[in-house]
């Protein structure tokens, strides 16, 4: 399969139909807006909403929102539509014998021979040093914050070597924006974006165990573990465990953070945010069908809509 594109145009098999990569990039780009999966938006929404959470419970933290705070909002998406595109590129470089072997990424860009890995590390240099330009407009504590924050980034994509829970990897590196954030605004860490950070990865161990479905016959001829995997058919009750850690976490978090003359409706309406949330995940959990590749993707995709919810009630409450 190296050298040839397996799909019309080098398009990406699971990419969304119609996406502007693949209908107004010019063909030049289209291999590296592939890479960053910028015709996959999804994983930049799952990257960003914590960061945006994380923002929203530091204002209801010290009531004090601040011109700043327009710009870590503005800059968390940039940050989170860079690093995404990142970590992406990274993944592809070290997946790329993986990826040529199973049917939904052997399209990719690297295994479809549309991209060499030099020219892919040229890209992820570029990506990220973009993104630390960003970052450098932070405070100190929050510049910090980003430089670990390439940690989990770097080791995600070997986790599926070595443990079967690789989507506590991912759920480290995907939701640090949570406390990341808080720092920018605060200018120091505290409980409520720690915990806060441990109910995303409960959020992320659920949307991924989804998503890892879809390819649980071509990882186990291939030697990649994962928790759909391990789960099995005991996924549904995994799940079920996964939305109440995200929302019992979620829900101690905004009680850390309520300002201590926070009156009692803002405390309900930030409250109502993770009981939102987790009605709609459990909607997900009684549609979720493992043997339903394109339900699977589909609930996958539709967990941006599951974290923007708690972040209009965080939103709302810090106007009350």
């Amino acid at each position: 399969m190296q050298g040839q594109s397996p799909t019309p145009d080098g398009q990406v098999a699971d990419a969304v139909k119609g996406n502007w990569v693949d209908t107004h990039a010019p063909a030049w780009s289209r291999p590296y807006l592939r890479l960053s999966r910028a015709d996959r938006p999804i994983g930049t929404w799952l990257l960003l909403i914590p960061c945006w959470w994380g923002l929203a419970l530091a204002i209801l933290w010290d009531d004090t929102p601040v011109w700043q705070d327009a710009w870590i909002f503005v800059a968390c998406g940039l940050g989170a539509w860079l690093m995404r595109g990142a970590g992406c590129t990274w993944n592809d470089i070290t997946d790329r014998n993986f990826d040529g072997a199973v049917e939904r990424t052997r399209s990719r860009p690297i295994p479809s021979g549309q991209v060499t890995v030099r020219g892919a590390v040229t890209w992820m240099c570029a990506q990220a040093l973009v993104a630390f330009g960003i970052l450098m407009t932070f405070n100190w504590a929050a510049i910090g914050m980003g430089v670990l924050a390439l940690l989990p980034v770097a080791v995600y994509p070997f986790a599926k070597r070595f443990t079967w829970w690789p989507q506590i990897f991912l759920g480290l590196a995907f939701n640090w924006g949570a406390m990341l954030a808080w720092v920018a605004h605060t200018g120091s860490l505290a409980w409520p974006p720690v915990i806060l950070y441990l109910a995303g990865i409960a959020w992320t161990l659920f949307y991924d165990t989804i998503y890892a479905h879809q390819d649980t016959e071509d990882d186990a001829l291939i030697g990649v573990k994962s928790t759909a995997r391990l789960f099995g058919d005991n996924s549904p009750s995994w799940l079920r465990r996964f939305i109440v850690a995200t929302v019992g976490l979620m829900a101690l978090a905004v009680v850390l953070a309520a300002h201590v003359d926070a009156n009692l409706l803002t405390l309900l309406i930030a409250l109502a945010g993770p009981w939102a949330m987790g009605w709609h995940m459990t909607w997900q959990l009684r549609v979720f069908d493992p043997e339903n590749n394109p339900r699977l993707l589909k609930l996958f995709r539709l967990n941006r809509d599951t974290g923007l919810i708690p972040l209009i009630f965080f939103a709302v409450a810090t106007f009350v």
